[in-house]
């Protein structure tokens, strides 16, 4: 197994001590791991590539890997989100710049540090399913790198709806930071509570639309990843939101430190999407109006909050003017 590193001397950091301190401090890397800097080294000979590269860098990271990658070589996406100019799925930019190979996402609820540490953890790996995938489904991408994964405490799905995983990824980072902005602004269960369910049916709108199956939102790489991300500010995404919350500026969130943060790329190009296809996602387009477009915190979520009344379910069709859509949230009061 090979581990390629941007920078020359992280790479040899990690070969002589077994441990990425940068990134995964006291935790013991696998004794069969060998990191480089070389993409031809890293590349050459493979079987199977997991890209686990930032969502705004994937296509650039894309053209650098294509003179060295072996012939037909299955590619998973471990990155999240969605391009911001084009509007594509992760998996469209790849099959854009890398054509012939078969691309598929590992998605879940997955803290990076847990999941080295071998805590029981599990994810979805999925790829589309060709007819001959249908036919012997055991030889498929999505089976042999899930049984490729598979050991210790991790545990991996098997799906074909690489729609459903991708957007379920892309959009529960956005939701996390509206979970975030109203837990540092004082807010407690319910409201966190409201915001996931919620979430989880802009989720499932979106991936309709896209031709994703409603169902996988519920799965691992929906609601499963969206609950770890909404309830902890381990997840970056969570952090900021708490720390916007708080009144903390953008600037100063993480001490200052550049930390990157895919739901705020997202928040973007999420509803941007969103607007494109017709789809609402009143959670996301608050996040994205608070981040992007200068949005009072406090405005933005009375504002979500004071919307139409509407039906659960939607074959229910109903809306009903808001009786108080002046009346403010109770922001500080907990």
């Amino acid at each position: 197994m090979r581990l390629w590193a941007r920078r020359p001397d992280l790479a040899e950091r990690i070969n002589a001590t077994f441990e990425n301190a940068d990134y995964l401090p006291g935790v013991d890397l696998p004794s069969g791991l060998t990191a480089t800097s070389d993409l031809d080294e890293a590349l050459t000979g493979t079987e199977a590539v997991l890209m686990v590269t930032p969502s705004a860098t994937l296509r650039v990271m894309c053209q650098a890997i294509k003179p060295h990658l072996p012939e037909g070589v299955p590619i998973a996406l471990a990155c999240k989100g969605v391009e911001r100019r084009s509007g594509y799925l992760l998996s469209e930019v790849v099959s854009e710049e890398l054509p012939g190979h078969p691309v598929g996402a590992v998605s879940g609820p997955t803290f990076a540090r847990e999941t080295a540490l071998d805590h029981p953890t599990a994810a979805t790996v999925a790829f589309p399913f060709s007819y001959q995938d249908r036919l012997t489904p055991e030889a498929s991408p999505a089976a042999r790198l899930a049984l490729s994964l598979s050991g210790g405490g991790f545990r991996p799905y098997v799906s074909d709806d690489l729609v459903g995983v991708e957007v379920g990824g892309a959009v529960k980072n956005v939701i996390a930071i509206a979970c975030g902005m109203m837990s540092g602004a004082g807010f407690a269960e319910n409201t966190r509570a409201a915001l996931i369910t919620r979430g989880i049916d802009e989720m499932k709108l979106l991936a309709q639309a896209l031709g994703g199956k409603r169902e996988t939102v519920t799965g691992l790489s929906g609601a499963g990843d969206l609950t770890l991300t909404c309830s902890s500010t381990t997840s970056r995404n969570m952090s900021l939101g708490y720390q916007l919350g708080q009144g903390i500026s953008r600037p100063s969130c993480f001490e200052g430190r550049p930390v990157v943060v895919e739901g705020e790329v997202n928040a973007v190009s999420v509803t941007d999407l969103a607007h494109r296809i017709g789809v609402p996602m009143p959670i996301c387009e608050t996040v994205n109006a608070v981040l992007h477009k200068g949005a009072d915190l406090q405005e933005a979520f009375t504002a979500l909050w004071a919307r139409p009344i509407e039906a659960e379910p939607y074959a229910l069709d109903l809306s009903l003017a808001h009786p108080a859509p002046d009346l403010p949230l109770q922001f500080g009061v907990s």
